[in-house]
């Protein structure tokens, strides 16, 4: 690996610009369609040698707010074999063009929000990844901390084996919301944009108060939802209506990384969970859990997997009843002060 010397760190901010060398494997970075839509205010990559050894995007007007304050956010991170030395001095490059801003922190991995890819496995565990499930080397989590970087967040995945076991809160709590007219019902495939708006919009509001929140365009977030549409199962994605207003959902999705691993589909993921605030609606998270449970382990599903919890979350309360932690994530955040 090069020297620091030897290194150099340029930054883009036109997208319809070419990487000006070649990346080293490992350290490919986004394409010019995906910088357009994230909309960065520069890529950033350490060059040695003639090839790129990593890159990142950054972010630092508009971003996510952390105790009241704006941040800058570094994304889109990817680096080569062996490159702990171009990491450190792109983040520290990063870290000072973020000060530039009069930002006086930096956080990240995260590409712009957290509706987009962001945090590294830090804690892997042995079960092979899931469907969607972002993957880092090993190594990435270890450069950033020797970059000055320290746990901001953590975060983890849970897996729930026993599906014929009930949950003992569910039926008064059904029976509750359902005697105030809450109608549960599953996803609408034929009307598929209607129903994409209108989580779109309860998202928002239930996600507002949220950890690092801060709203997505409806494009977007449809366009998140498309892209898997071919593999959802309606009875997967359940939905909670009072007066024909949205009141909460869940969103599972078959675990096809087991297809593409040569073995039976026996899992599912439980992506996303939200509920609309206000005390009438207790219980409806673990309504909903509770109906998809039912409906994967009558259709031969052994696993549910419940993704990317935040240690803080309280949909933490799902899988506390009955799953067990197999994965841990961190998000780190680092001072911008010289």
């Amino acid at each position: 690996m090069p020297d620091r010397g030897a290194i150099d760190v340029a930054w883009l901010t036109s997208w319809a610009d070419a990487p000006i060398t070649l990346p080293a494997p490992g350290a490919e970075g986004p394409d010019s369609a995906l910088l357009a839509l994230h909309r960065p205010e520069a890529h950033g990559i350490a060059i040695a040698g003639g090839r790129v050894l990593a890159r990142c995007s950054l972010w630092t007007d508009g971003t996510v707010r952390l105790e009241g304050e704006p941040v800058g956010v570094i994304g889109h991170f990817a680096a080569a074999a062996g490159a702990d030395t171009a990491v450190r001095l792109l983040l520290d490059a990063a870290t000072a063009r973020a000060h530039s801003a009069g930002l006086t922190r930096v956080i990240g991995p995260m590409d712009g929000n957290t509706w987009r890819r962001h945090r590294f496995i830090t804690e892997r565990g042995a079960e092979p990844l899931f469907f969607l499930e972002s993957d880092n080397p090993d190594a990435w989590p270890d450069w950033w901390r020797a970059a000055g970087f320290t746990p901001l967040a953590s975060f983890f995945s849970a897996m729930a084996t026993d599906l014929a076991r009930p949950d003992d809160r569910v039926p008064r709590a059904r029976a509750r919301l359902e005697a105030a007219g809450l109608v549960l019902r599953p996803l609408r495939p034929d009307r598929l944009g209607e129903e994409l708006r209108k989580i779109h919009a309860l998202s928002l509001e239930s996600f507002a108060r949220n950890f690092l929140y801060v709203p997505i365009g409806e494009e977007e977030f449809v366009g998140q939802y498309r892209a898997v549409a071919s593999t959802v199962r309606p009875e997967f994605v359940q939905l909670a209506e009072l007066n024909g207003e949205l009141a909460g959902f869940l969103f599972a999705i078959p675990d096809l990384a087991q297809a593409a691993r040569g073995e039976p589909v026996t899992s599912l993921v439980l992506k996303t969970l939200a509920i609309r605030p206000g005390r009438q609606f207790a219980g409806l998270g673990a309504v909903l859990n509770a109906i998809v449970q039912e409906s994967a382990h009558r259709a031969g599903f052994r696993r549910i997997i419940h993704a990317y919890m935040h240690e803080h979350n309280s949909s933490l309360n799902l899988s506390a009843h009955s799953a067990r932690v197999f994965r841990r994530y961190t998000l780190f955040a680092r001072s911008t002060a010289a």
